[in-house]
């Protein structure tokens, strides 16, 4: 019987298979490309090409693509056989270093926010060494980076590598002065924990609003959700479980460290958690994470939903980014040690990530801000969109000590003694997880909590390295000039303490009066919607650091806003126009078609029996009557915010405009269509309810 350790990652062209077919000093020098950054010579890149090639071949594999991840969000793909002609009028099979280096795909119709004219169609895809190619079928995919015919970056990866080049080199330059000459890079690492839906497939396709939105858009809440808590880690039901046998063998063929699966809170939905990996491959990891879950789930007639709020009254889907750093020498930098008051180095790296978050939380607020995420944060079950930062008791005393320039007084570890003798005594955790927390310290590593379920981890990552980047080149600057290192770093974290404490906050992140406290007192921002975060990244100081570090120039910031905001406008302006659609020929010739059936009954009994009493029927339909009327008039009032909406020309304008004016009209609409759905014979409501679709998987 073949185990998991035989056939993980077959479908990769990994090290492993790397150190067994490529000569030992093209390997040794492709692993200094990957370790150190050092160029590739072509040759090299040949001798990888054919190898990478001939083991394609072996696995069946046709074509070869170069895989990118364009600002839609989602990967792209364009696939070129192996096949050349050869002179006797067969075929041979080539594939080059040159291909393998550099693709040269049609740019034309990707996001690009006025990075590129409308001739310059060309795009050029460029090999990232340090992401492993895999097989997907019978092609080769190559992952890559993706930029415009000017050079500019148009997609997610390419300011992610930057990113993660920033860190590297501020991070060195901060571990030279605590003598570690042995270093040679600082690699952070990211664990992205996936939530998920998973619905039956029939119902998804009687839904518009599931269809063409992801989410819906209509729904009654149905007499039983997640009250009773007994869907959160409970037995897994057998269909979901085959599904997440299928998936796990899929991911472990590609080398996705898939580690833990369980069922969430709400019905019908469910987590993935993989193991940490660098943050590039974890990006590339959690994008295939979310194209294969979706297509396991069709073939067990499921469809797999990524929305971040696809139910309204239960709770959505987040995707918990948990990021650390650490030395290639194993050393991990967030690992406070059995004496953190002592660990000078740690302290260190753990104030550069506060001063990051308290400088940059509208850049890590905007990196998650989506128009299905703002349904989500602040809604009890997921962060408030305050960003705020989440130590644990012991930490927050040992930076209180320091502040305060006394002592500090260890207490000793809490045994949690359980009360039965077969059970084992533990030492209780000072960190603690406080699911409130945006972004919480969990023993080795920060848990960001505010990224929705369908987000690339791309953006949350480029903002968080860069922000971290620039307060270690801060503190790097003052130290490297210090004529007593000691003194200057006690004086730096005093410092750092003082000035960025605000926005350390152990308690309820739910709580309305920790809202009014951080604004009103500490000052922190609280952005509630797309529209109100993304123009934060055009702030000078925003500008400033990400072109200082060269993570983006100020054209591709632009470029960004540009794109965020009109995808904000698209995504809203496609679920009004399906909830119109919905309303007109759907819900409404329901309610419509029940009123005649109860005037019909009603007027047969009548027929009968002159005068008989009929409080129901008279009743119902005229409760019928009017909620019909009150859902036309609420559909024209959507109407013509949909059509004002047309006449805008500006991205910033319109958006600002769905804030203000679509949405509130799209809610109205949904509460008088929910009601109508309570009181409409369920034969004739047109499309599975919530209860269908929250408990219709067994």
């Amino acid at each position: 019987m073949q185990t998991v350790s035989d056939y993980f990652g077959s479908l990769v062209f990994d090290d492993r298979v790397m150190r067994a077919r490529l000569p030992e000093k093209v390997y040794k020098s492709l692993k200094k490309t990957i370790d150190e950054g050092v160029s590739l010579d072509n040759q090299v890149a040949n001798a990888v090409a054919e190898a990478m090639r001939d083991w394609a071949v072996e696995h069946g594999a046709t074509h070869f693509t170069h895989w990118f991840q364009p600002l839609t969000g989602i990967t792209a793909e364009k696939h070129d056989s192996f096949i050349s002609p050869s002179p006797d009028g067969g075929v041979i099979m080539e594939f080059s270093g040159k291909e393998l280096i550099q693709g040269e795909p049609d740019a034309s119709s990707f996001p690009s926010g006025g990075l590129r004219a409308t001739f310059e169609a060309r795009g050029y895809t460029a090999w990232d060494p340090t992401s492993y190619a895999f097989l997907k079928g019978k092609t080769l995919c190559i992952p890559t980076a993706f930029c415009s015919y000017g050079g500019e970056a148009l997609d997610k990866k390419t300011p992610l590598l930057r990113s993660m080049q920033a860190i590297n080199k501020q991070a060195l330059r901060v571990l030279k002065l605590f003598g570690n000459e042995d270093v040679k890079c600082v690699r952070t690492s990211v664990g992205p924990e996936q939530e998920y839906f998973l619905v039956d497939r029939e119902m998804f396709d009687k839904r518009k609003d599931l269809v063409f939105c992801g989410r819906t858009l209509f729904g009654a809440k149905p007499p039983k959700g997640q009250e009773l808590d007994d869907h959160y880690f409970g037995s897994i039901k057998p269909r979901v479980a085959e599904f997440m046998e299928d998936l796990n063998e899929e991911l472990w063929k590609l080398g996705v460290l898939a580690k833990t699966e369980h069922n969430e809170v709400a019905p019908a939905q469910h987590e993935l958690a993989p193991i940490y990996t660098t943050t590039n491959i974890a990006t590339d990891h959690n994008q295939l994470t979310m194209e294969i879950m979706q297509k396991v789930a069709l073939r067990h007639g499921l469809v797999c939903l990524l929305h971040e709020k696809p139910f309204a009254g239960v709770n959505g889907s987040g995707k918990h980014n948990n990021w650390s750093l650490a030395t290639d020498t194993g050393v991990n930098l967030l690992t406070p040690g059995e004496t953190p008051y002592e660990n000078a180095q740690f302290l260190l790296f753990l104030c550069a990530v506060i001063q990051a978050v308290d400088d940059y939380q509208d850049l890590l607020r905007l990196s998650v801000a989506t128009a299905g995420n703002d349904h989500r944060l602040g809604a009890n079950e997921a962060p408030p969109a305050v960003v705020s930062i989440f130590l644990g008791d012991e930490l927050t005393a040992i930076l209180d000590a320091i502040e305060a320039d006394s002592p500090y007084n260890a207490a000793e570890k809490t045994v949690m003694k359980l009360g039965v003798h077969v059970l084992p005594k533990f030492i209780r955790d000072t960190t603690d997880r406080n699911r409130t927390s945006p972004f919480a310290f969990t023993g080795n590593k920060f848990e960001f909590r505010m990224l929705g379920s369908a987000n690339s981890i791309a953006c949350t990552n480029i903002m968080l390295n860069g922000a971290v980047a620039q307060s270690l080149k801060l503190f790097a600057d003052e130290l490297e000039k210090a004529d007593d290192f000691e003194g200057a770093l006690h004086d730096l974290i005093r410092r750092t303490i003082h000035e960025h404490k605000r926005i350390i906050f152990n308690g309820n992140g739910y709580d309305d009066a920790w809202i009014k406290e951080a604004t009103e007192k500490r000052g922190l921002l609280n952005l509630r919607t797309t529209p109100d975060a993304m123009p934060t990244i055009l702030e000078e100081k925003n500008v400033s650091m990400l072109t200082g570090l060269k993570i983006f120039t100020k054209a591709e910031i632009e470029s960004r806003y540009e794109i965020m905001m009109e995808n904000y406008v698209k995504t809203v302006s496609i679920e009004a126009q399906t909830m119109l659609d919905m309303t007109r020929r759907e819900i409404l010739p329901a309610v419509e078609r029940y009123t005649k059936e109860l005037s019909d009954t009603l007027a047969s009994k009548l027929a009968v029996i002159p005068g008989l009493p009929s409080r129901y029927e008279t009743g119902a339909i005229t409760k019928l009557s009017t909620l019909a009327d009150q859902i036309d008039a609420q559909a024209g009032e959507l109407e013509q915010a949909v059509l004002h909406l047309k006449t805008l020309t500006s991205v910033t304008e319109s958006a600002f405009y769905i804030r203000d004016a679509v949405l509130s009209r799209m809610a109205a609409l949904r509460v008088v269509c929910d009601e109508a759905e309570t009181v409409t014979d369920e034969r004739c409501w047109p499309f599975p309810t919530y209860g269908d679709l929250l408990f219709g998987v067994r």
